[in-house]
């Protein structure tokens, strides 16, 4: 069952991951990879620690935006979605994303990042 949660609920491993990769600080984001992570943003598939830093560093530096956290919620004890709305200088201006985690071993190993389902 899926349940609502407040931020502070959410692993530290989201939150702090959420956090660097907003400041585009791949150094900081891989911390919390595993190995073998795939991340996948508007279709596009980056796969292990070294492509997700790529992605980390250079997703959306183009542009610049603000990211506000408008909810999260827990599927189960590995499966997390975090949702944002972005704000900026980006086509369109203003994106609802969704962010959904899965963790192992206390680490991200996948996430898949997607419009926000209203």
């Amino acid at each position: 069952m899926t349940r609502t949660e407040h931020a502070d609920t959410v692993p530290t491993t989201v939150r702090d991951f959420l956090a660097a990769s907003t400041v585009h600080d791949a150094d900081a984001a891989s911390a919390f990879l595993v190995e073998d992570v795939v991340v996948v943003d508007q279709g596009e598939a980056f796969r292990g620690r070294d492509e997700v830093r790529a992605f980390v560093r250079d997703a959306g530096a183009e542009f610049a935006y603000t990211t506000e956290q408008t909810g999260a919620r827990r599927v189960d004890d590995d499966h997390w979605v975090v949702t944002l709305r972005l704000e900026g200088t980006f086509p369109g201006g203003v994106a609802d994303l969704d962010y959904r985690f899965t963790l192992r071993g206390g680490l991200v190993a996948e996430l898949v990042i997607a419009n926000h389902d209203a």
